[in-house]
């Protein structure tokens, strides 16, 4: 998926599986919002000065996602759970590398760069005989 992006730099990104009730905790104290949602990103590249050079992987940041919400998801969209975590997790590291789905035109971007992120990791799979 990083590759898709062209992130060439090693990067350390934290996925946490959870549940509803956490995630709602979480999204009510950073975002405001009184409900679950299927998954936050926490970015720790904001507001990092630039032409910053670290030692090791750049930490991107945390992507926390809810397993309830996910498999509620799949369930209605029809598709593995597998399939919905992979799309959160893909959806969660696009907003660490920046990208936002606040406006019509950037949940479409998204929704275009998701599409080819797990495309190419589908390949990836096909390449190694996965």
């Amino acid at each position: 998926m990083l590759q898709a992006e062209h992130v060439l730099q090693s990067v350390e990104i934290s996925i946490l599986l959870t549940g509803d009730e956490h995630i709602h905790q979480l999204n009510k104290g950073f975002r405001g919002v009184d409900r679950p949602t299927d998954v936050l990103a926490f970015p720790q590249l904001e507001g990092q000065p630039a032409g910053t050079e670290s030692v090791g992987p750049v930490l991107l940041g945390d992507v926390v996602i809810s397993v309830e919400t996910a498999k509620r998801q799949a369930r209605e969209r029809n598709r593995p759970l597998d399939d919905e975590v992979a799309l959160l997790v893909v959806h969660g590291v696009l907003h660490l590398l920046g990208y936002s789905d606040e406006t019509e035109d950037g949940a479409a971007e998204m929704r275009n760069r998701e599409r080819a992120a797990l495309e190419s990791i589908e390949d990836g799979k096909a390449d190694s005989g996965a």
